[in-house]
């Protein structure tokens, strides 16, 4: 329902700064656009959807690429709470979703002034996805650490007088 409100929310806005072409493209309606794909997209990533794009969203193509590459930043908070809850499959499915996004950015080679700055935010996008592919190996070696434990501590326990 949040989602749907700001959908019309922006499409006021939209409408409201259309005639002004200087207001429109000074930032602010791209911004808006960028958040509310960034929350589109993570809804649709955290639900594995298929993935709305701009046209569907209605927002400008250079807002839908940041909206993207900070949705799969927001992932991270997830695969962080899969960890902790023990559930590596999920995080391990989270992590190969930011990886996907990852893969898919940095092959768009536009400027700056036509993406909106879409490469300090696929850097940005880096920097996260490598800590926590960091975290989620961790957690995986751990799991199997722990799993060679419990099968050794099985074998010996029956065999100790």
């Amino acid at each position: 329902s949040l989602l749907d409100e700001a959908s019309t929310l922006l499409t006021d806005l939209r409408a409201i700064a259309a005639p002004f072409p200087s207001v429109y493209w000074a930032g602010y309606v791209q911004d808006a656009m960028k958040e509310y794909a960034e929350a589109a997209l993570t809804s649709a990533m955290l639900r594995s959807e298929p993935l709305p794009g701009p046209l569907q969203l209605q927002v400008e193509d250079g807002a839908w690429l940041n909206g993207l590459a900070e949705a799969a930043s927001e992932l991270r908070r997830d695969t962080l709470d899969a960890l902790r809850a023990n559930e590596i499959e999920r995080a391990l499915t989270l992590m190969e979703s930011m990886d996907s996004v990852y893969a898919m950015l940095v092959t768009v080679d536009f400027p700056d002034a036509v993406t909106g700055g879409l490469r300090r935010t696929t850097d940005q996008l880096r920097a996260v996805l490598e800590r926590t592919r960091a975290d989620v190996t961790v957690a995986v070696r751990q799991q199997r650490l722990e799993r060679l434990l419990q099968a050794t501590e099985d074998r010996w326990s029956g065999e100790l007088p």
